[in-house]
């Protein structure tokens, strides 16, 4: 009988090592799982404050290139600056319309014609990008002028999937890589009529 004890306790003791021997070994392999999921966590994250730190930067802009220049009478140019979110495997795209400043509200309504309904890639993501478009109007003989503002969207995508996406109105005091005329022009809105 002694000796039926003596093995069921030495047994005792080693099942319980194999038992903690398991959850450790258990422990270790949750454990790359655990850092696997807040590494996810992490990445996301960040993606979020890089999307941050892009709505946020100087280089996110929209300004008129072009008004009513002498040589492009009745022309309205945009043109939008995005940065880059420094990944080559993403798009950058753009899309323009005009807005016209409602004379009775003050209000600034979109111009059923100045709009330009697909997205314009302007390529990669590896770095600032600059695009522009140019709106020929016809203004009506006897009406009074109008004032006009471009409002440029921005998308950052990967694939299919939109990162970020952002909005401008056009401002003043920016420069256009190309484009402006006359040269260095920047205005926020513009006089047709």
């Amino acid at each position: 009988m002694n000796t039926k004890s003596t093995s069921s306790r030495s047994r005792a003791p080693r099942l319980s090592r194999l038992i903690a021997l398991g959850l450790l070994v258990a422990g270790c392999a949750l454990a790359p799982l655990a850092v696997g999921d807040a590494s996810a966590a992490s990445g996301q994250r960040a993606k979020r404050a890089d999307a941050q730190a892009l709505l946020r930067s100087r280089l996110l802009w929209a300004t008129i290139d072009v008004c009513n220049a002498s040589d492009q009478p009745d022309t309205l140019g945009v043109r939008g600056s995005m940065p880059g979110d420094r990944d080559a495997h993403d798009a950058m795209y753009m899309r323009f319309r005009l807005q016209y400043l409602s004379a009775t509200t003050k209000a600034w309504i979109d111009l059923a014609h100045g709009v330009s309904p697909t997205w314009a890639s302007v390529g990669n993501g590896a770095s600032a990008r600059q695009g522009g478009r140019s709106f020929q109007l016809s203004p009506i003989a006897g009406q009074p002028a109008v004032t006009l503002r471009g409002v440029v969207s921005f998308q950052w995508r990967h694939g299919s999937k939109v990162v970020a996406q952002a909005s401008r109105a056009t401002s003043a005091g920016r420069r256009s890589l190309a484009g402006a005329d006359p040269a260095g022009f920047s205005a926020a809105s513009c006089v047709i009529g």
